[in-house]
């Protein structure tokens, strides 16, 4: 038995196949190029047909369509309405804008445009520009075509009903078989057949043969042309084809089909004129009938707006209440037969357009201000005053029930405080005062707290005003009877304040006078022991004894004058005391006057040894705050020492002058040979070498402090020069030259101003050397100053070296992209210039070669 062949090709079979298939390939690819290129012609020819009523034209479909311009025009003619107007200028921007235009169009007409965009249109896509032509075809000559039977139970898409349609004219004719929209037609019989099946008097269809397709199908499209008005959009070699191109034939057959069809429509079009008088006539009464209705539905509607935008709102809660109610039945009741009559007129106006559409008569348009819209305008004007009407009366009446709650709190507030200051007025008219002074000062007491209580009680009072006020600036309705009110609790409560300020006095009147004769016995106890103090040899052993017993003295003269006017008592008992009491003062003054000279002398003393005590402990205490070795730890810190020993020292100024006249009194007394002179004498001596060892230890600590400033500022002047060059080095040691001219020109211009701010610093530095030498010379030769100093030298001078390199990089790049982009301008004005000379096409008359022979030879500015 023989083995069976291995399915595995040969090397030779394997070679064979790929070679067919590339064969095919290249087949293929020529059949779709000769297709498209059909296409492009018979698309441009049948663009041209629908232009040429508006006197335009393109040449080449893929280009001209590019700015969008032809494509707006070809649209308004197909479809009859106005599109925007092109975007002005030859931009790519303003061409996007237009094709979006008319795309935008397309959508609105319900066409489905798919993985198509305005792009593709400006940058000349060929397949989808192709696409777009055969959509628009599609959509405005061929989507309406429909084809009546005597069935006419399936609904037949468009393709399919003119595919009927060419059967259906072309039954009979021998040789002619329409079956599809490509092969059927290569012979040229079909077209010959539904020229002669509608017009037999131009065709002799007994001399075709179905051998010379050439010849049938350039009679059938001369005949068109010549005789019908078609556009020739196929020549005899695009059609007589091993396989022709469908959507072109497509294209082709239907203006066969809409000549012809409207042909047809043209002869039963007199038929109708009877009928359309009929429903003119009709029409016209149906329009009266819908300007009277619609004139007094718009009138109720401003007439009802005018109502419900009176904001003339009753001022009370029942009133409010009741328009309320009458809001409500206007919106039950009188508005809904209004909508129902608005409804009615939409029905009457589209059965008017309707019956007026259906005679081919132009559509009734309601005159300005009656349209329906007009009347749904309005409509909605309504609706919205009716909202704010009932917003607006929503909202007085939330005010009104807030009015009225604010009112009865006002009568609860206002009865309460009458009820109380009525009780307090009761109380503070008795005068129950008492006859000992502990009993009168109980007294006093208990009237302070009713006083109090009073005082505390205003906020309240108060609260009435704050509510009556509230209800004012409202406008409640019964404001007057509010207002009486408030003035009444007003009078109540200034009344109650009148017989508390009586009360007060009253009762002060009585304190002084129990008072009085409390101190009249008290002083006759008070001059016994006087007497027998004055006559003591003791002078007091500090200031402080000797002031007392100088203020004892001076308080026998107090009662020099006895007091008068006091009523609550009698007179008599009164002046017996005084006279017993000016008798005993007078022996008083006697012993006081001998015993002052004395006290005098001692008070001196004390007086100089209580002011060196305070300068003492106040030296004492500066003294150790300056010797205290305390340094800041940074500039912010010696600067705030160096603020407080300047204050010191201002102090220090400001205590000299004092200290100076204390001293002066102390030599007066050495001098005048008083019995402590020898102390004085001391003393003095001490405080002044005190005061100049306070001087020497305040210019120490300022020599320290201002040397301790310096340092901290060379300091912080070096770690902000240090963070700079951070920042700087950074910026400058940048690899990045910029990835085109305009990053690279703005990477320079940021350069220039880091170069010069480099440049700035310099100054820097050299106030920083002399910053080190002002330095005392042993904090100059401290390692954080001797050893920093040359180190900032060193990175600024390596920080101007990289600042120099990298401004030698991007002049560098800048160069490099700005003959790159030389180099692109040029090439694409090469290409447009190639583009253009590839796309023109030469002229037929002699001027028109003169004009681009002219153009040919201007070179672009």
């Amino acid at each position: 038995m023989e083995a069976p062949p291995s399915p595995l090709l040969s090397p030779a079979a394997f070679v064979n196949a790929a070679q067919y298939a590339n064969v095919l390939e290249g087949r293929f690819k020529q059949l779709q190029d000769e297709r498209e290129a059909v296409q492009k012609k018979t698309f441009t020819k049948w663009v041209n047909s629908h232009l040429a009523r508006v006197t335009c034209r393109i040449g080449d479909l893929y280009s001209d369509l590019r700015d969008g311009r032809m494509l707006i025009r070809l649209l308004e003619v197909l479809s009859g309405e106005q599109l925007p107007k092109p975007t002005k200028g030859r931009m790519r921007i303003h061409c996007l804008e237009n094709v979006d235009k008319a795309l935008q169009f397309l959508k609105e007409q319900k066409v489905h445009l798919e993985n198509m965009g305005s792009h593709d249109i400006v940058d000349g896509n060929h397949r989808l520009t192709l696409g777009l032509i055969w959509t628009i075809i599609l959509r405005f000559q061929i989507q309406d075509i429909s084809v009546e039977t005597e069935d006419n139970k399936e609904k037949k898409s468009a393709k399919d009903a003119l595919l009927l349609w060419c059967q259906m004219k072309t039954a009979g004719y021998q040789n002619v078989n329409v079956h599809n929209f490509t092969t059927s037609w290569r012979d040229g019989l079909a077209f010959n057949a539904i020229i002669h099946k509608h017009r037999p008097d131009l065709i002799d269809i007994e001399t075709l043969r179905k051998c010379n397709a050439h010849y049938n199908l350039q009679n059938a499209f001369n005949v068109a042309e010549r005789e019908l008005g078609l556009t020739k959009l196929l020549d005899p070699e695009d059609v007589n084809v091993d396989q022709p191109d469908e959507k072109s034939i497509i294209t082709y057959v239907a203006t066969y089909y809409h000549y012809f069809s409207k042909m047809k429509a043209l002869a039963v079009e007199g038929k109708r004129i009877g009928k359309v008088l009929d429903s003119a006539i009709e029409a016209d009464k149906l329009i009266e009938k819908y300007e009277t209705l619609a004139s007094d539905l718009l009138q109720w509607i401003e007439q009802t707006i005018l109502t419900l935008n009176d904001r003339q709102l009753a001022n009370s809660l029942a009133g409010v209440q009741n328009q309320l109610q009458a809001f409500n039945t206007y919106r039950t009741v009188e508005k809904p037969p209004k909508f129902t009559e608005k409804g009615n007129l939409e029905v009457l106006l589209f059965t008017i357009q309707s019956k007026m559409r259906a005679n081919n008569q132009k559509a009734y348009t309601p005159r300005e201000g009656k349209l329906i819209s007009d009347i749904n305008k309005a409509w909605e004007r309504l609706e919205k005053a009716e909202h704010e009407r009932e917003l607006a009366l929503r909202n007085e009446l939330i005010r009104q029930e807030k009015l009225e709650q604010l009112a009865a709190r006002f009568d609860r507030k206002a009865a309460m405080r009458e009820t109380w200051l009525s009780e307090n007025q009761r109380l503070v008219s008795q005068d129950n005062f008492g006859q000992d002074i502990s009993a009168v000062e109980a007294a006093v007491r208990k009237h302070e707290a009713i006083e109090t209580d009073i005082v505390a009680y205003s906020e309240r009072v108060q609260a009435v005003s704050a509510v009556a006020a509230e209800l004012e600036a409202e406008g409640y309705h019964d404001l007057k009877r509010v207002l009486a009110r408030r003035d009444n609790v007003a009078r109540l409560w200034d009344y109650l304040r009148e017989l508390v300020a009586a009360r007060r006095e009253r009762l002060l009147l009585t304190l002084d006078l129990q008072k009085m004769l409390q101190d009249l016995a008290y002083l006759m106890d008070w001059m016994e022991e006087m007497k027998g103090r004055l006559q003591s040899q003791d002078f007091g052993k500090h200031l402080h004894g000797a002031e007392r017993v100088r203020a004892i003295s001076a308080a026998a003269q107090r009662f020099a004058t006895p007091g008068e006017g006091y009523k609550p008592c009698e007179p008599q008992l009164v002046q017996e005391r005084v006279s017993t009491l000016e008798r005993g003062y007078e022996e008083l003054v006697r012993l006081a006057g001998a015993r002052r000279a004395k006290l005098e002398e001692s008070r001196r003393l004390w007086k100089f040894f209580w002011d060196m005590g305070e300068e003492e402990a106040w030296m004492r205490e500066q003294a150790q705050l300056l010797a205290a070795p305390d340094a800041a730890r940074d500039l912010t810190g010696a600067l705030r020492l160096i603020s407080k020993h300047h204050a010191f020292r201002d102090e220090m100024s400001g205590r000299h002058g004092p200290l100076q006249q204390a001293l002066a009194q102390g030599h007066e007394l050495v001098r005048e040979g008083h019995f402590g002179a020898h102390e004085v004498a001391e003393r003095l001596r001490e405080i002044e070498e005190q005061w100049q060892q306070l001087e020497a230890l305040a210019g120490e600590r300022g020599q320290r402090l201002a040397e301790a400033a310096s340092l901290h500022q060379f300091q912080a002047d070096a770690a902000d020069l240090e963070a700079w060059m951070v920042d700087a080095r950074r910026l400058v040691s940048s690899p990045d030259v910029g990835h085109d001219l305009f990053s690279t020109q703005s990477l320079a211009k940021k350069h220039k101003d880091v170069q010069e701010e480099i440049q700035n610093h310099g100054p820097a530095i050299a106030a920083l050397r002399e910053q080190a030498q002002a330095l005392p010379p042993a904090l100059a030769q401290a390692p954080e100053v001797a050893g920093r100093l040359p180190g900032l030298e060193e990175r600024y001078q390596e920080l101007a070296r990289l600042a120099e390199q990298r401004w030698q990089d991007l002049q560098d790049a800048l160069r490099l992209y700005q003959m790159f982009s030389e180099a692109d301008a040029c090439g694409l004005w090469m290409g447009e210039k190639e583009q253009w000379l590839h796309g023109m096409t030469i002229p037929e008359k002699l001027e028109d070669l003169e004009v681009v022979q002219q153009r040919s030879a201007t070179p672009d500015p």
